[in-house]
């Protein structure tokens, strides 16, 4: 069986696009005005990154391969990829702690672990090459060192993913795209046709787009990746996966909450703004205002021991610009560490 034939077939086993509409996804509030936000805030709908197959190269054993830098023994252009998970269960908040193993081809087309057969004449089941996996940060970011994807037929290039809770338990398979153009200034094109110093002989004769691809044609609308970057210096992927989590995000999943924090409220506000958290054991709590640079512009509180129950806490708008914040929430106690991420408009 050859593999385009392997994957259409294998197309029912992708899973059913959105849960929801989208709107408008989480990065595009940023670039919008307060008063835009708030005027949409009941369109804020982000919806679950479609399902695709894993394909028939996934990584065999993937605890194993715990490692930032994929290379292995590979040639090609440099490629860094930054990929963010998001909670659709907790406001497209960033999902900490949860495992992301990453794979794709070589420049020729190959996978590592598979191989001597029609699927793939080249023998490499003795590779491991280009396989990955790493814990998402506060950010919800893994990053991984790489080289640029080659493509095969019946294949766009793309990247296989694989998220999972840290119990192991499976919350999305997807793929990531990539986007097309027939000049200079777009990745895949010139990589494939200007990159033949780097060992990238395939030129784009035979090249699958993603609209005749089997796992794309259906629309690449929620896993279109942004790629930046140029041959001598190297390309970076940026891309968010939005999966269904737990309702909270923490560094650790635990069978019941011990605690809830609902969204500030007045927000956007002008003179001040309350943060209602539940508090189910005493507990350490921390909340920090940050800037969209990342720059930390105020604690509002600073691992204060709070009593069991319904706290309220306040920020005062003093010098704060209008605009959008980041408010990240940390609590401690005994059951562990935990850290949640919302969005603050100050009109």
């Amino acid at each position: 069986m050859d593999r385009k034939l392997f994957l259409k077939n294998g197309l029912g086993l992708a899973g059913i696009a959105a849960i929801a509409p989208v709107l408008f996804r989480a990065e595009d509030l940023l670039n919008r005005s307060p008063e835009q936000v708030t005027e949409n805030s009941s369109a804020l709908i982000c919806s679950v990154t479609n399902s695709e197959t894993a394909g028939p190269f996934p990584t065999i054993t993937p605890a194993n391969y715990v490692r930032t830098n994929i290379v292995g023994d590979r040639t090609g252009v440099a490629f860094t990829m930054n990929i963010y998970i998001m909670n659709t269960n907790a406001n497209c908040n960033p999902y900490q702690g949860v495992l992301v193993d990453v794979w794709h081809c070589d420049k020729d087309g190959n996978y590592s672990q598979y191989g001597g057969s029609q699927m793939q004449p080249t023998n490499y089941t003795a590779y491991n090459f280009l396989r990955g996996r790493q814990t998402t940060d506060t950010a919800g970011l893994v990053t991984f060192t790489s080289i640029f994807p080659g493509w095969y037929q019946g294949r766009a290039t793309h990247i296989h993913v694989h998220v999972y809770k840290p119990d192991g338990t499976s919350l999305l398979v997807t793929q990531i795209a990539f986007p097309e153009g027939n000049t200079s200034t777009n990745a895949v094109y010139n990589v494939n046709v200007n990159g033949t110093s780097y060992g990238y002989t395939k030129g784009m004769n035979g090249y699958t787009y993603n609209a005749t691809d089997n796992v794309f044609s259906d629309g690449t609308s929620n896993e279109m990746s942004t790629v930046t970057g140029s041959l001598s210096a190297g390309y970076t992927l940026t891309h968010t996966i939005y999966v269904a989590g737990s309702s909270v995000l923490s560094t650790q999943e635990v069978s019941e909450n011990n605690f809830t924090i609902e969204q500030n409220y007045p927000n956007p506000f002008r003179d001040e703004t309350v943060f209602p958290i539940i508090l189910k054991t005493s507990s350490k709590v921390s909340i920090e205002l940050y800037d969209l640079s990342g720059r930390r512009v105020i604690k509002v509180i600073d691992r204060e021991r709070l009593s069991a129950g319904s706290q309220r806490i306040s920020l005062s708008r003093n010098q704060l610009k209008p605009g959008m914040y980041l408010a990240k929430i940390y609590i401690e106690n005994s059951n562990g560490s935990f850290h949640e991420t919302m969005k603050v408009l100050v009109k």
